[in-house]
């Protein structure tokens, strides 16, 4: 609180004042007062006033630095109600209260709508549970048809990538509905990339096939994370270089590197690449950027999806390029030196 703002709200008040002061002197000088003595008069009300006030402006500007203070160590300032200090003054009393009573009303809309996002969570996730067994069993039965049917492999081998595609995308909506609380699915323990990425290869096989790209693979390297998880964020990589791939001898190359401090896991294409101006936005959520926009088939969600699930994993994500040459996308595992130790 400034001075300036202070006298500014006692305006009205010292006006009243004024006034009473100017009233008083009339009344002296024509009772008979001395001139001094009315003088006098006036300036020891002034001085007190100007004691007053100065007192009170000392005694609020502390009332009031101190509740700010308060509310800046606050993580959760709906609650300032009722943490700010105690007050003698009324006002102070009937402002505390109707701040009580709002923020309670506001943490019952958000418990209310916690428990709606909540149950809507649940229901999505059990959505997607039982949504996989039919895209399970078309795949089965693709892979049957394949087998048994003469002449229909190729048409089999549609519909599976199509599957595979839906399987994707339900996948997206559960990692999504769970990225926030990641701690209840996941389970941090050894895991060999090479396997992991063969995982992921073997899964996008007649994708990578009908697409003519090559896959090369050098990464005999362990971290400590949840394959799953991981496994998740490749293939989203995976799926973006098959998006942008170049028309001839496109190709995809996996490489761990490990220091000291960390293990790099740098999946890159030689792809379409990505425009300068792009890049620092490519993990925000909705952006499509140029080859996006040119494409028409970019939602902006997966590389966002991949940087927040790699947030709450503790891993690191960026990603280098150059368009129309190539695209980086790494992942660095910080190195656990007390598993490595114990093992």
């Amino acid at each position: 609180m400034r001075w300036r703002d202070y006298w500014k709200d006692k305006a009205l008040f010292l006006i009243f004042v004024g006034c009473c002061m100017a009233v008083t002197c009339i009344f002296l000088r024509l009772t008979g007062y001395e001139k001094g003595n009315v003088i006098l008069l006036l300036l020891f009300w002034t001085l007190l006033l100007l004691f007053w006030m100065c007192r009170e402006y000392m005694e609020r500007r502390k009332y009031f630095k101190k509740t700010a203070e308060i509310l800046d160590k606050m993580d959760q300032r709906y609650l300032l109600g009722e943490l700010m200090p105690p007050s003698w003054r009324l006002e102070d009393r009937i402002y505390q209260n109707m701040i009580r009573r709002s923020n309670k009303s506001v943490i019952e809309k958000i418990r209310k709508l916690e428990a709606e996002q909540q149950e809507y969570k649940e229901y999505i996730e059990s959505w997607v549970h039982e949504i996989k067994t039919p895209i399970t069993g078309i795949s089965l039965l693709c892979e049957n048809g394949r087998k048994e049917e003469t002449g229909a492999p190729e048409r089999f081998r549609q519909i599976s990538m199509e599957n595979a595609k839906l399987e994707n995308y339900v996948d997206m909506v559960l990692y999504y509905a769970r990225s926030e609380q990641v701690y209840k699915d996941y389970l941090i323990q050894s895991c060999h990339l090479q396997e992991m990425v063969y995982d992921v290869l073997e899964r996008d096989r007649f994708l990578l096939i009908r697409n003519g790209i090559r896959a090369e693979v050098n990464c005999d390297e362990d971290v400590f994370t949840d394959k799953k998880w991981l496994g998740f964020i490749v293939n989203q990589i995976v799926l973006n270089s098959v998006k942008y791939k170049r028309d001839s001898s496109p190709c995809i190359s996996f490489l761990a590197q490990k220091t000291t401090d960390h293990t790099c896991l740098i999946i890159e294409d030689n792809g379409m690449g990505i425009q300068e101006k792009d890049l620092p936005r490519i993990f925000e959520k909705g952006f499509t950027g140029e080859n996006g926009r040119n494409q028409k088939k970019s939602t902006g969600i997966g590389l966002y999806l991949c940087k927040k699930l790699c947030d709450q994993l503790g891993l690191e994500i960026y990603a280098q390029s150059k368009a129309g040459s190539y695209t980086k996308i790494i992942l660095q595992f910080p190195q656990n030196n007390y598993i490595s130790e114990v093992r």
